[in-house]
């Protein structure tokens, strides 16, 4: 436990904190996808989401359609003001596509079309539900530096469990790159990435008018793609953090499809993005091998920490992963970022109705696809006593 302020405000909990927020003017949105049905932790997240009392929860779904009501039944058992966004439906596409804004999906994209319906909102809060540990209180604490004159509230959390320290995209990529960029360029955009105790923490809250504001990353690299946003558009005095305490989310494996290295990349582009936007010059030859100095010495400072703690540490393991995530160190490429909602030539309410008549034709369709099945199984003298 600390009480060290960074460069941007750093709010701590000192044990139990619930501040006083305004639950009642914020929309929630949560992304969800087809794995994470009646999940222990997405159970929970509804659940201590029923204790908020939110102007609105808006669930972003992505999951093909056969599964939507499912969904559908599932989420309806939580007594929530509950809006179902399912972001692959064929209206919602057609909407998309009409206006020049088909692509690439992904967690990103679901977010940024919650954000356009939620941002009616005076306060946004964002976070996902894969979390075990997550608590009513949590939304409280996003929302009370909004409500103190905050523009943007990011979480931040240990990542230890099973005698074991996680985190590892942010401990062995984000940091190190970050401390490489601040060796070489003095810039207030790498002082002010650099502040933040858990960067790629999904948590973080938004007034409604900065959500409508930012331009948001389709896939991986929301998360910093936020941040620089939130530097562009309130900068860091603009920006507080907020202690979520210790969380615990689902583990990914480092190599195959979403596993952490293909995660490196879309974060280290949307990093790249967010310094490049501020006017740094990136010489990512020589970045590669500052990264590899930094990461070396962060190996070896958590495997400190970790003895120190008693963990169960690979530091080998940890090296390795270090040199796979070097492959990441690129220029971003095209900007595929999708529109501020401000800027788009698209209408929130529009995107909901579309939504909502996905959601009714997959409904429709399955209870008729029912009953079907049903007659279908009936012997012919089954209707006639």
């Amino acid at each position: 436990m600390d009480y060290t302020q960074e460069r941007v405000a750093t709010l701590h909990d000192y044990g139990g904190a619930d501040p006083d927020a305004p639950t009642g003017r914020a929309a929630v949105v949560v992304p969800v996808t087809d794995r994470e049905y009646a999940g222990l932790a997405p159970e929970r997240v509804f659940s201590e989401l029923e204790r908020v009392d939110p102007a609105s929860v808006v669930v972003a779904l992505r999951a093909p359609a056969e599964r939507v009501p499912d969904f559908r039944e599932w989420l309806a058992e939580f007594d929530v003001p509950l809006t179902l966004l399912w972001c692959d439906g064929p209206r919602v596409e057609a909407l998309l596509a009409d206006a020049g804004l088909a692509g690439e999906r992904g967690k990103g994209r679901d977010v940024w079309l919650a954000l356009g319906v939620a941002a009616r909102h005076d306060y946004v809060v964002v976070h996902d539900a894969d979390t075990t540990t997550y608590e009513a209180r949590d939304v409280r604490k996003l929302l009370f530096p909004l409500a103190a004159g905050f523009d943007v509230s990011k979480g931040y959390y240990a990542r230890v469990e099973n005698d074991r320290l996680y985190g590892r995209l942010f401990r062995l990529f984000y940091e190190p790159l970050v401390a490489a960029l601040g060796d070489a360029h003095d810039h207030d955009v790498v002082d002010f990435l650099g502040a933040f105790r858990y960067a790629l923490a999904g948590e973080c809250a938004l007034t409604g008018a900065v959500a409508r504001r930012m331009r948001v990353q389709r896939r991986w690299g929301l998360e910093v793609g936020t941040l620089g946003e939130a530097f562009r558009l309130v900068g860091a005095d603009g920006v507080a953090q907020v202690d979520l305490g210790r969380y615990e989310h689902d583990h990914r494996a480092v190599s195959g499809p979403t596993g952490l290295s293909e995660m490196s990349e879309g974060v280290g582009a949307a990093l790249f993005r967010a310094v490049e936007d501020a006017g740094v010059d990136v010489d990512y030859g020589a970045l590669a091998e500052r990264y590899r100095e930094a990461a070396d010495r962060f190996v070896r400072a958590y495997g400190a920490d970790a003895a120190f703690n008693g963990l169960d540490y690979d530091a080998d393991g940890e090296r390795d992963q270090t040199d796979a995530y070097a492959d990441a160190i690129a220029p971003p490429g095209p900007d595929t970022r999708l529109p501020a909602w401000a800027d788009a030539d698209l209408d929130p309410a529009a995107v909901a109705d579309a939504a909502a008549a996905d959601v009714a034709e997959t409904v429709d369709g399955a209870a008729a696809s029912a009953a079907v099945a049903e007659d279908s199984s009936r012997s012919p003298g089954d209707g006639d006593a």
